[in-house]
């Protein structure tokens, strides 16, 4: 009833739970409702209410969250008030008294962001220095605490360039990300920040900055999360491990640089190689081993983020008092076991980097034995090549000073415009006559592109690597980009418009090499390693063709491709399946991938950046996800080809994580993959399809079984001559280069 003792406890839990609600949903509407049920609560609690001060702090945090989304000035302000009254109202000794300053300065940082005006900026420092005097030393907050006074002092610097701001926050940032209790993701970003301020300030500490950032990242991103929480997380964090790369080598660091490069980059998809998380392998040798690591993991990332929880309900106990003091306590036994933890796994023989990245001499020990690998990092006003080869030491360093991010950004809006433009970009920009996507363009476009991507960036490689003339038999170059270059098809860089005096002159990437693409150095010796464990009696084609698949356009091309195929494995006695149309069913198709180490699959594709393991390929009935692939943990899993549209490109915000369904079919297992990088003339397909297995397919020793043949091992190269041929027949205008060009090798 209106006038029970128990009404405001129940309209301001309510509230709360709207407040909690408005957090998942972002409407509006919750978070108005929750303020007008606090304010109801708190007209009908008496001032001396020992739950007042709850209530006001409350009131106050729900009026932050609605300015937030509102921008209206006067919320934030009665914020302010409020806060500023609960505090009054709450004993010096109090424990929710460092909380109730933490969020006061917040909201003081909030006000000066829309007022600029540095008393706010001056008052809000002066807060979060006493809450973290209040605050216990290892108290799982105080990282949180600190974060927030390190942005505070910055913020100040940048509006009175007073040093001594700039150097606080610098070690706030330090020690928030440096202490041993607290959230990881908290010590994460604080991690970032340090590493930018002092990038500015004090570059003395720029590499230790880093270091610790780059430590942080499998601990936000790896233990025991579902892929798409992980996912979520690393779109914050993606260019970390560029930046923190570009700054080692700076530094003349180009080992560290490639360790950190290894360690920040497509760690989602190196869990998921062979159904792994870190800990999948300690669960095999120790599982109370690895439930502890995982249980400590767990329970340092909630006790942070319980420390981080700015509501809280009614008055403390005395219980509750006496939990709270004895919170520091455990939290620094917590970061100590942690520790322990670590340094006991570590001692195993086989598990001296666990959580840590690959170290440089392991990646360049076992390097396949012929060929290179070039790390491209680009990052600020220049890009830097980091060169691999199996038996040297240390990576070769080439600084392109001509290709900034800038210009690697503007080259990948350009390509997305000439491809928008020739309808070959979008899934669902199908031609009205049938085709995978494609039609005819204007001249000039990708030329340039590829010229630019020839002058800038492989022709200072090549250099580099002594490659003057075509030797004779090509090498391999396995390309590991980073950023925006992820989406360019540097592996055709070259001059295609040539006139007199540059015609019969080499100067294009394929006269030199034959190139694949890798997400990063660690999955190829991987594959390396498990190249040759294909089980004998599995190796075949299983081909799947959907040229008319229920709800999406038709591709009649598809039955001509799979039958060109047919004839040519029938004629090297080759075992396969083919399945079209109606026989090609999710279950179906499911089953029959356990039985032949190779894939084809020529049909539909859907991309899900939110959730990549839930894109995948179109059958007849239902979508063929790569989740349901991963999980099948294919023994003997071989060559995946995917005629398919866009299947090597990926999401813009993660380009540091290869999410796309070519890096999620090298995960699943398969040694390589080809792909493409947009979609494809349907009249094409099948001849480049029928080019690649025919070179894929011709003997290459006397004593070469047909079977062998069959392999992945061969695939770069197939596919390599297979795209010449066709260049040779179609030319170099811009449609033939829009045909051919999409073809891409990952993998081993």
């Amino acid at each position: 009833s209106e006038g029970h003792a128990n009404l405001p406890t129940q309209l301001h839990n309510l509230a709360l739970s709207l407040g909690k609600h408005f957090e998942h949903t972002g409407n509006v509407a919750d978070i108005s409702e929750a303020i007008s049920l606090l304010q109801k609560s708190i007209q009908l609690t008496s001032d001396d209410h020992a739950n007042l001060p709850t209530q006001l702090h409350n009131l106050g945090l729900s009026l932050g969250k609605h300015f937030e989304h509102t921008g209206n000035v006067a919320d934030i302000s009665e914020a302010i008030s409020l806060l500023q009254k609960c505090i009054q109202l709450t004993s010096e000794g109090h424990a929710n008294l460092p909380t109730q300053l933490h969020n006061l300065a917040l909201s003081l940082g909030k006000h000066f962001e829309h007022t600029g005006n540095v008393a706010d900026i001056s008052e809000a420092i002066s807060l979060l220095q006493k809450s973290i005097q209040l605050t216990s030393e290892g108290h799982a907050s105080l990282p949180t605490k600190l974060y927030h006074l390190g942005n505070s002092l910055e913020k100040r610097f940048e509006h009175t360039k007073d040093a001594i701001d700039a150097h606080s926050a610098i070690l706030n940032f330090r020690l928030a990300s440096t202490s041993l209790s607290g959230s990881p993701s908290v010590k994460l970003y604080a991690a970032i920040h340090w590493a930018k301020s002092t990038m500015q300030i004090d570059q003395s500490q720029l590499l230790e900055a880093y270091n610790t950032a780059i430590c942080l990242i499998s601990q936000v991103a790896d233990l025991d999360q579902t892929i798409k929480s992980r996912f979520t997380k690393l779109i914050n964090i993606s260019l970390l491990s560029t930046c923190a790369a570009a700054a080692a080598i700076s530094f003349g660091q180009h080992s560290m640089a490639l360790e950190w490069l290894e360690q920040g980059r497509c760690l989602v998809w190196r869990q998921i190689n062979d159904l792994r998380t870190p800990v999948d392998d300690l669960y095999a040798y120790d599982r109370a081993l690895a439930d502890k690591i995982v249980q400590v993991s767990k329970d340092l990332e909630s006790a942070g983020s319980r420390a981080e929880l700015n509501i809280y309900t009614e008055d403390i106990s005395l219980l509750t008092k006496i939990s709270i003091q004895n919170e520091a306590h455990t939290h620094i036994k917590l970061a100590q076991e942690w520790e322990q933890l670590l340094t006991t796994v570590r001692s195993k023989p086989q598990f001296t980097h666990f959580l840590l990245p690959p170290s440089c001499s392991t990646l360049l020990k076992d390097l396949p034995k012929s060929g290179h690998v070039v790390v491209i990092n680009s990052y600020g006003n220049h890009s830097d090549a980091l060169i691999l080869t199996s038996g040297k030491k240390n990576p070769l360093h080439i600084v392109l000073p001509q290709f900034t991010i800038r210009i690697a950004d503007k080259l990948h809006h350009d390509l997305k415009v000439i491809l928008h433009d020739s309808r070959v970009w979008m899934q669902e920009d199908w031609d009205t006559v049938s085709s995978r996507g494609s039609r005819r363009c204007k001249e000039g476009g990708i030329t340039d592109i590829l010229q630019q991507l020839w002058s800038s960036v492989v022709k200072p490689i090549l250099n580099g690597l002594g490659y003057s003339k075509p030797l004779s038999n090509l090498p391999r170059i396995w390309w590991c980009v980073t950023g925006p270059l992820a989406f360019l098809p540097i592996h055709a860089a070259g001059i295609y418009k040539l006139s007199g005096s540059t015609a019969g002159i080499c100067n294009k990437l394929s006269d030199f090499a034959v190139s694949s693409y890798i997400p990063n150095v660690s999955s190829l010796i991987k594959k390396t390693h498990n190249s040759h464990n294909i089980n004998q009696e599995k190796v075949g084609l299983l081909m799947i063709s959907q040229p008319d698949t229920p709800k999406l356009h038709p591709i009649p091309g598809t039955t001509q491709e799979v039958q060109m195929i047919q004839q040519l494995l029938s004629k090297f006695k080759i075992k396969h399946l083919c399945l079209e149309s109606g026989d090609a069913t999710v279950s179906r198709v499911n089953d029959e991938m356990d039985v032949f180490s190779c894939i084809h699959l020529a049909c539909h594709a859907a991309q899900d950046t939110t959730n990549p393991l839930q894109s995948g390929f179109y059958l007849y009935d239902g979508r063929l996800d790569l989740s349901s692939i991963i999980r099948k943990n294919l023994a003997g899993a071989d060559l995946a080809f995917l005629s398919a549209c866009q299947t090597s490109t990926g999401d813009e915000k993660l380009s540091e994580e290869a999410v796309h369904l070519a890096g999620g079919m090298l995960a699943a297992g398969y040694q390589g993959v080809v792909a493409t990088m947009w979609s494809i003339k349907d009249s094409y397909g099948p001849k480049l399809a029928e080019a690649f297995y025919k070179n894929l397919l011709i003997p290459k020793a006397e004593d070469e079984t047909d079977s062998k043949r069959l392999s992945s091992d061969g695939a770069a190269q197939a596919l390599h001559d297979a795209t010449q041929e066709m260049r040779q027949i179609l030319g170099d205008s811009e449609s033939s280069l829009l045909t051919w060009v999409p073809f891409v090798h990952f993998g081993h």
